[in-house]
């Protein structure tokens, strides 16, 4: 077999760059953050666009000013929220309504206007739509109005000619000169919106797979999420993934750069270069170490009775459930031990319960923890109509109460909390101080990823 040649080689990099860069950020403009990268798409447009709808079911959109790949959801519990820059905190349903009421007036708003007109305009559309509008003179509704708008600037939709958006937060008001870009405003939202009745039967319908069925939804699974345990997918995905998975594994490996790791109990697709992502873990922080200490914590108390596979006997476990107050126990010991001394955020500490919160959203998110309940395996959040068994009678993995549920709800660990198991290094402080992000190291080891935490020298970054 011919080796590749140096133009095979290179343009297969440029296409991997540009579809890369596509996923992570769905909408990228010629002058926003990464217009370096943009020509590329623009070069390659019509070789993404078929890969994307080959392999996803994406749809791309490249214009001369900007790229929009079209996702698709996956269903209840697995969306990518938005997150305000400043301070990590996740839109509330108050600021998505901002932003769907400001998106609604933007299509077909002039091509400059000036801020207060755009709030009143917003005003205007809430009350065709029914939708309650609190006093915009409140300092916390200000501010929420304003994360809407600062997340328009960020995408392109409005340009900041002459002063800021932020404008809206002040006291008196302020004034600001928007540009406003109706294309990008009208690309934005990706949902199948007429169709749907309600949000909920948005989210179900957006992610439905349509004619692509199970293969393009667990590719789509796989390649949108941290990992994927065999009971997130029906039968049909199952099946159709046992007899692919190494094959998938390659394509992946050439498609985007990403390397498969295949358990039995599912598959996480990994990125060497860890730009594909919006979760860290280690990470800095008061809740991304808390959250790292305690999953090794539970790894290290809880483990599975008589794990096996069911292809030669055994029973598959999935999940192991964490008995009731076991977190907040466990939660309690790790302040005691390192909170203190490894200056976690005050206000975090004071408020137990919302720092668990926050440590198990982190968990949940990275797929690491879940709450009991039923999965998409028992037809959970599942499109109408969409077919869930394995085509012809064909055997497929058992699933079946993997996760060791009760039905009295509480939570459960998952399998691949594993890789996260902790050591601590304690060090006395010597030298000077430095960030989180020097002491919060990851070295895999092959089957497991074992993480040092130099407790003494994490710091908390005040937050901006």
């Amino acid at each position: 077999m011919a080796l590749p040649s140096a133009h095979d080689v290179a343009l297969a990099a440029e296409r991997r760059t540009a579809a890369r860069l596509l996923l992570a950020h769905p909408l990228v403009t010629s002058n926003g953050p990464y217009s370096d990268t943009f020509p590329l798409i623009r070069r390659h447009a019509d070789w993404l666009a078929q890969r994307f709808q080959q392999v996803f079911g994406y749809r791309l959109l490249v214009e001369a000013s900007y790229a929009r790949l079209f996702k698709a959801g996956l269903g209840p519990g697995s969306g990518h929220r938005l997150e305000r820059p400043s301070t990590g905190t996740p839109f509330t349903p108050r600021t998505y309504a901002y932003l769907a009421l400001a998106l609604s007036v933007l299509v077909t708003a002039p091509e400059q206007l000036l801020l207060s007109q755009l709030v009143a305009d917003l005003r205007a559309a809430a009350v065709d739509a029914g939708v309650e509008v609190r006093d915009t003179g409140r300092q916390a509704e200000r501010r929420t109005l304003a994360a809407a708008l600062r997340q328009l600037v960020d995408w392109g939709v409005l340009a900041e000619t002459e002063g800021h958006v932020s404008a809206v937060a002040e006291e008196r008001g302020g004034e600001a000169l928007l540009t406003v870009d109706r294309e990008i405003a009208r690309s934005v939202v990706a949902g199948p919106l007429a169709q749907s009745r309600d949000g909920a039967d948005l989210v179900r319908r957006a992610a439905d797979p349509g004619f692509g069925g199970p293969r393009t939804y667990v590719r789509r699974r796989l390649v949108e999420t941290p990992v994927v345990h065999l009971d997130d997918l029906t039968g049909a995905e199952r099946e159709w993934l046992r007899t692919r998975q190494r094959r998938e594994s390659q394509a992946f490996s050439e498609l985007l750069g990403l390397e498969a790791e295949i358990r039995a109990e599912g598959i996480a697709l990994v990125d060497p270069d860890g730009e594909l992502t919006d979760l860290h873990l280690p990470g800095t922080g008061t809740v991304a170490q808390a959250a790292l200490l305690l999953v090794g914590r539970l790894v290290d108390r809880l483990h599975p009775e008589d794990p096996g596979h069911p292809a030669v006997g055994g029973r598959l476990v999935i999940g192991v459930p964490v008995p009731d107050g076991l977190l907040p126990e466990l939660l309690d010991e790790l302040i005691e031990e390192y909170g203190r001394r490894s200056n976690w955020r005050r206000g975090l500490l004071e408020d137990r319960d919302g720092l668990l919160a926050a440590v198990l959203d982190l968990l949940v998110r990275m797929r690491l923890m879940a709450p009991a309940g039923p999965v998409r395996a028992d037809g959970h959040g599942l499109p109408e109509g969409y077919e869930d068994a394995a085509p012809d009678g064909r055997s497929v993995t058992d699933v079946s109460d993997a996760r060791g549920q009760d039905g009295t709800g509480g939570w459960v660990l998952l399998a691949a909390a594993a890789r996260f198991a902790t050591k601590v290094a304690l060090k006395s402080r010597t030298g000077t101080e430095q960030t989180a992000a020097d002491h919060v190291t990851g070295q895999s080891t092959g089957d497991n990823a074992d993480y040092v935490t130099d407790v003494d020298h994490v710091t908390e970054e005040p937050p901006r």
